[in-house]
């Protein structure tokens, strides 16, 4: 019978390859260890699968508390791959940061979020954040953000000071392998918690158990049970936020922190992320917005016997089309814990009637699936207030408003059929924009209808194109105001950018980057120079660490971060901008990076020139034939063509990186030297708000080039110490000998 714990002593470390000075030795810390999970190959799966899960955490629990942190959350990404990568240089001599330092700034990080309500201010004359008037939290400056960054940033840090010691111990490779595998395993536990509605206490459950299983498989030390404390702490501050309320009672979808309450009318509101968004108004309600009845006023008693209404939430406008003798209604949902709430709670029980179908998809994919013809087609308020993915500036509905989606519609109405959308535009130059649009997919200028706080309704179609005169049967349209220059410029696929009124970067966006890359700067030089403990043996450390950086894999970086990015938009694209996708999309990017490490471990290329012409033309094909010219039929045939045309460049570029991965003499640095890279790419992806999608992938072609460059021709710092495949070993160091099993 054989204990489950054992004691060890510090065993004397030794580098595999002394002559090549691999800088300081690494020792196992002494303490109590779980000896079936001490091996080092275990140890790198439980940090990456810790990291991994704790930083979806983060990016999907601050965002749901801190309101306009959720149109930033590839800050938190950067933040993240900026902390791992200061993780990896501060623990490169084997220092270890104790638990307890770890789960007290998590603690902060809890207390902050949850305490202080704290609140971003992005105000523009040209952008638009959905939920800003609504919001009663009080505003401050942009300086939140960078402040929640830093929060982040040193969290992670304390987490991953083990990763630098433990890729350097194995074979590159194989430390490349099983940091992906325990990466894709955290992002697998979390993505099942999110999307069976488990709520914030589970999730800092899950992360502490992950973390003190990193603990004991590292050693526990007396730090270890104060540390138990404070993560008892942040869980007892976790779950008074989700009980207090005064009636309110929260409760966690796949998308949002959704808060369900009673109002002082005797209404069902339902608030997310904090922002107030629907009502249960039954259809007798007489102080719902007059937006919802504006199509029937436009043309009273006509009946429509085939409805689709995207966003149709809780069931208000299923309700009053079922009311005013809707034959059938096809309702489509992206969130099924709010259409769930429709049809427990809505006083009309609209979701229940024979007559309604109800559909838990993206807007634009229940178009691109079905082929049923609507007399009415409804875009119900789908202003989604989150994010698609954590890479990338995308909303939930950004392309269903999009020239290809409203001609999309166009194509699903009868001949005498109409579309209507209505919502809150809340500025002139929005109105217009959409105007402007039903105008060019539909080719007649379409019926508008305004209310005060810049309320409106437009419709458009068959049935308005009909219209002699362009004047309704019913009730009166309005004229569109002059919103004078520049005029706004159309949203498309490429560029779905709705809430922009012309291709730009807010300087609040670049204010807050500019302060995230100063601090990474100052915090990269200062981190280098820990180890000193004079003023000499500080400037030794930062340049060894300097020496240590690899231009190459940084470039790499910046290169993987935008085309991941572009990746993930394509397929949201192609196949909704639901969480399931974009979880899909994510996971397929990184089993692609597996199957790029067994190619390159199996056959043993040797001109890394194939591999890069290969990854040329896979971006050119990509560039070419961009993902809306494979929008066709049978779906299968679209999924096929998609997955090739998204991922060969992603599945190149994993060999591109895994062949020099594997030949590297410092793997912890140039994983380091990556994560930094992916982080500026982080940055730059903002980008795309000028540009659209597409063009990055110009940018994309350049920068691989340029990696090209420093790893053949003009190698600096750590690049000359790449093998270009000569064969020989990379340096393994090793950290004592494995524990063995008390009996």
């Amino acid at each position: 019978m054989s204990s489950t714990t054992t004691t060890t002593t510090t065993a004397k470390a030794t580098s595999a390859s002394p002559s090549r000075g691999r800088g300081p030795l690494t020792r196992r810390p002494t303490g109590w260890v779980l000896s079936p999970i001490a091996g080092n190959g275990t140890r790198l799966f439980l940090t990456s699968a810790a990291l991994l899960f704790v930083e979806l955490l983060l990016i999907r629990w601050i965002p749901a508390n801190v309101t306009y942190i959720g149109f930033f959350s590839n800050f938190l990404l950067m933040a993240s791959f900026l902390g791992i990568g200061l993780g990896i240089l501060a623990g490169r001599n084997g220092r270890r940061v104790p638990i307890l330092a770890f789960t007290l700034l998590l603690f902060l990080i809890v207390v902050v979020i949850i305490q202080k309500q704290l609140n971003v201010q992005a105000q523009s004359q040209n952008e638009l954040f959905f939920g800003l008037a609504e919001s009663r939290a009080a505003d401050t400056n942009f300086f939140v953000l960078p402040f929640v960054v830093v929060l982040v940033a040193v969290l992670m840090a304390a987490l991953a000071m083990p990763l630098g010691p433990l890729l350097k111990s194995m074979p590159p490779l194989r430390a490349y392998a099983i940091d992906i595998a325990g990466s894709m395993t955290g992002i697998a536990l979390f993505t099942v918690l999110s999307a069976t509605g488990t709520d914030p206490l589970v999730w800092f459950s899950v992360a502490a158990v992950l973390v003190l299983l990193v603990e004991a498989a590292s050693g526990i030390s007396g730090a270890t049970f104060p540390a138990l404390v404070a993560l008892a702490c942040s869980l007892v501050v976790i779950q008074g936020q989700l009980t207090s309320g005064l009636g309110k009672l929260d409760s966690y979808s796949a998308y949002y922190r959704i808060t369900k309450y009673t109002s002082g009318d005797g209404l069902t509101r339902i608030n997310v992320n904090g922002i107030p968004h629907q009502a249960l108004h039954p259809v007798s309600s007489t102080n719902k917005e007059p937006f919802y009845e504006q199509v029937y006023k436009w043309f009273p008693g006509r009946t429509y016997q085939n409805v689709l209404i995207v966003g149709a939430g809780s069931g208000s406008d299923v309700a009053l089309a079922l009311a005013r003798g809707a034959g059938h209604v096809d309702a489509v949902e992206i969130d099924p814990a709010i259409q769930q709430i429709g049809i427990e709670q809505h006083p009309d029980h609209p979701y229940q009637d024979a007559r309604v179908s109800r559909h838990v998809n993206d807007g634009r994919a229940f178009l691109r699936n079905t082929d049923t013809m609507y007399d009415l087609v409804v875009f119900a308020l789908p202003d989604s207030l989150t994010l698609v993915s954590n890479t990338a500036s995308l909303r939930l509905e950004s392309f269903l408003f999009t020239e290809e989606a409203m001609t999309s519609v166009r194509d699903h109405l009868a001949p005498d059929g109409v579309f209507v959308l209505y919502n809150y535009y809340r500025q002139d130059w929005l109105i217009a924009k959409i105007a402007g649009m039903l105008d060019d997919a539909f080719g007649t200028p379409p019926l508008v209808r305004t209310y005060q706080a810049r309320m409106a309704a437009l419709a458009d179609g068959p049935l308005v194109a009909a219209l002699p005169n362009g004047i309704p049967p019913g009730d009166s349209v309005d004229t569109i105001a002059d919103i004078g220059d520049p005029e706004p410029k159309p949203a498309t696929d490429d560029w779905p950018f709705l809430y922009l009124r012309t291709p730009f970067v807010a300087d609040y966006y670049l204010k807050a980057l500019g302060l995230l890359l100063a601090f990474a700067v100052v915090s990269v030089v200062a981190v280098a120079s820990l180890s000193g403990r004079s003023v000499r043996a500080a400037a030794r450390s930062a340049g060894a660490a300097a020496r240590g950086f690899s231009p190459h894999f940084f470039v790499l970086g910046v290169a993987f971060l935008l085309l991941e990015t572009r990746s993930l938009v394509s397929f949201s694209l192609l196949f909704g901008t639901t969480w399931l996708v974009n979880a899909l999309a994510f996971f397929a990017i990184l089993a692609s990076v597996l199957l790029a490490i067994f190619i390159t471990a199996r056959f043993r290329v040797k001109r890394p020139q194939l591999l890069y012409v290969a990854l040329f033309a896979s971006l050119a094909i990509a560039y070419v034939l961009p993902p809306e010219s494979l929008l066709i039929d049978p779906p299968a045939l679209r999924y096929t063509l998609a997955a090739a045309l998204a991922f060969a460049p992603v599945f190149f570029a994993n060999l591109v990186f895994s062949y020099s991965f594997r030949d590297t003499r410092t793997a912890d640095m140039a994983f380091a030297s990556n994560l930094l890279g992916a982080m500026v790419g982080g940055a730059l992806e903002y980008l795309a708000l000028i540009t659209g999608y597409r063009a990055l992938l110009l940018l994309v072609a350049l920068l691989y080039a340029l990696a090209y460059l420093f790893a053949t021709r003009f190698r600096l710092l750590a690049d000359r110490e790449l093998t270009a495949g000569d064969g020989r070993e990379p340096a393994v160091l090793d950290l004592g000998p494995e524990p063995a099993a008390a009996s």
